[in-house]
């Protein structure tokens, strides 16, 4: 039906005949000549209609925006002073000779443009309008390529791409599983996977040594701009492979990803940080390094202060007191203090004390605060010292337990850099290291893995037995301009060390064997050293297009609420289907916040 794409037609095929389909982007009426945009999936090129091919005119005189056409016509220039530089068919326009209507359009409800002001529901209720729109299509077009670069990229490397099950066993990884209930085994339930993890593990004790799969994953958990309940990962795993190796080589990746799709280059070296270091300088373990402010602890002096803000915290073997200094940020209003104040509530911050550095050099009278009463004048100056406090500086303090504080000051770190413009400009990619093996859970009183119990810990079965608050894993985790881009660990390749991490995450022995007796019983086969990563292809796209949230290069999201407007799921099944799987429901569970209200 067509002989070029729209957004193909260039001044190559001045004078040549053209057949080209596609979308009305916009029609005009100017003087008796009508100017159609005519808009496909490589861009909009202008055809024209003089009056003079009268039964051709009277067809375009019916066409309105979105409907869909073929037009066949002579490729010429633009007239003088008509060109537009911001299209690559900016030069040319299309006399249009004959046209089709193939389709047409009932009006949209929302202009299909860049700049709409439609409220995402409605986008998402009409998403094939909204993929219509060029900013859109585009964002799909560059996560097309950033999926094709990745392959080609481990297929070269002699990566074998490799399905792994949808309908599975649960497993412990974190979130809730989204459940399949099985027709023919009646009473027993299939798992959509959170991720590949188990699968791929087997298949290096299989001996395929390189595997990876674009793979969808599906994790029943609360939503934010950068989660979805179903979403799409690579996934990586090599047998024989040290953490320097796969390191390497995924940075080698990368450099080849972003020269290919955005002709940027990254750093000949990823800088490696442990996850002690990232929690002490930027209150967390996915720091945005474009940011120039870091943590400072001041817990040490202040053990002797009266104030049981931070006496408390500073003599606590939980607590921390950090402070973080904002260059210039005297100038900060009362108004925007208390805003941040508010800020790292969220975070459990039960207060945000400040100090306004007037003048240096007249000590406790040239600075500004409501805790410099309580705080002694060697105190004070060893802050300031500390901190490297100059004229015109606000320094912020958080005083709680050592989690509380890293939380709120490292989101106030974040989020102070971007209202007041300290963001440097580029990439910085970071490996975080050292990750703690396990994470105690006061409430549970047991152990949870940081990572997943799957991760092998530094040391022997003995070391980590012994001592399993203390012991580290052999994990890391690919931090792109604050964002986890990736996670990924060497794993744990004999049966003895996995049998002892599961004990220590309270999981026995005859949970053990019911969960992940296949596992076990494959690691006692001869299971080679092994270890892999996992990158989240839809929060990559995001951040190489430059979206502000994953649905946004999604072809068809869910909402935060982990719906679809477009054909309303989840939905109700009929009770003969539900006879059929052998299950009926209940009154829905009530949360305890709901019972609480």
């Amino acid at each position: 039906m067509r002989t070029h794409y729209c957004g193909h037609v260039d001044e190559q095929l001045m004078d040549q005949e053209v057949e080209v389909c596609g979308w009305v982007h916009r029609r005009r009426d100017h003087g008796g000549v009508i100017f159609i945009d005519l808009r496909d999936r490589e861009g909009m090129v202008q055809v024209v209609y003089d009056p003079d091919i009268h039964d051709v005119f009277a067809t375009a005189e019916r066409v309105r925006n979105e409907f869909v056409l073929r037009v066949k016509g002579k490729v010429r220039a633009r007239p003088e002073g008509t060109v537009n530089a911001n299209l690559r068919t900016g030069k040319i326009e299309i006399l249009g000779l004959e046209l089709e209507i193939l389709n047409r359009s009932e009006p949209p409800p929302f202009l299909v443009e860049d700049d709409t002001d439609a409220s995402e529901e409605v986008r998402l209720r009409h998403r094939y309008l909204d993929l219509r729109r060029p900013e859109m299509l585009n964002r799909l077009k560059i996560r097309a390529k950033i999926t094709s670069r990745l392959r080609r990229f481990l297929d070269e490397r002699e990566f074998m791409e490799i399905e792994t099950p949808f309908l599975t066993k649960a497993t412990p990884e974190g979130a809730r599983d989204y459940v399949v209930p099985s027709r023919t085994h009646q009473g027993k339930f299939f798992a959509l996977p959170q991720s590949p993890q188990l699968f791929k593990q087997l298949l290096m004790v299989s001996g395929m040594d390189r595997y990876y799969q674009v793979a969808r994953c599906f994790r029943d958990e609360d939503l934010r701009a950068d989660r979805q309940p179903e979403f799409t990962q690579l996934d990586i795993e090599a047998s024989f492979i040290t953490e320097d190796q796969i390191t390497t080589l995924m940075e080698d990746m990368f450099r080849d990803l972003f020269t290919h799709i955005l002709e940027i280059p990254l750093p000949a070296q990823f800088p490696r940080m442990t996850y002690a270091e990232a929690q002490e300088r930027y209150g967390s373990d996915k720091p945005d390094l474009r940011v120039p402010l870091e943590l400072v602890t001041i817990t040490d002096l202040m053990k002797s202060v009266e104030f049981k803000v931070f006496a408390g915290p500073a003599n606590d073997p939980k607590g921390r007191i950090a402070a973080l200094r904002v260059p210039k940020g005297g100038a900060l209003s009362r108004k925007e203090i208390d805003d941040y104040t508010k800020f790292v509530a969220i975070y459990g911050a039960r207060g945000l004390a400040y100090i306004k550095v007037n003048d240096l050099s007249q000590g406790r009278e040239g600075l500004q605060s409501p805790i410099l009463k309580f705080l002694p004048d060697e105190v004070i100056d060893g802050i300031m010292k500390r901190v490297g406090a100059e004229d015109g500086d606000l320094v912020f303090f958080g005083a709680d337990k050592e989690k509380i504080v890293n939380e709120s000051l490292g989101a106030l770190r974040v989020k102070v850099g971007h209202d007041k413009g300290m963001i440097e400009h580029g990439w910085k990619p970071l490996w975080v290291v050292d990750f703690p093996m396990f994470e105690y859970d006061e409430k549970e009183n047991r152990f949870d893995a940081l990572h997943h119990p799957f991760t092998a810990p530094v040391g022997t079965v003995e070391e980590v037995a012994a001592n399993p608050e203390k012991a580290l894993s052999r994990a890391y985790d690919l931090v792109l301009n604050g964002t986890e881009v990736g996670g990924g660990s060497i794993r744990i390749h004999s049966p003895e060390m996995q049998e002892e991490v599961l004990k220590l995450l309270g999981i026995d022995e005859e949970e053990a064997n019911d969960k992940f007796g296949f596992l076990l019983k494959a690691l006692s086969f001869g299971c080679p050293p092994h270890g892999g990563i996992a990158f989240g292809l839809d929060r990559l796209a995001m951040l190489m297009t430059g979206a502000a949230s994953i649905r946004d290069v999604m072809a068809f999201p869910k909402t935060q609420s982990a719906g679809c407007p477009l054909t309303d799921a989840p939905s109700d099944i009929g009770q003969k289907h539900m006879r059929e799987l052998g299950i009926r429901l209940r009154q829905p569970v009530i949360k305890e916040a709901e019972k609480e209200a």
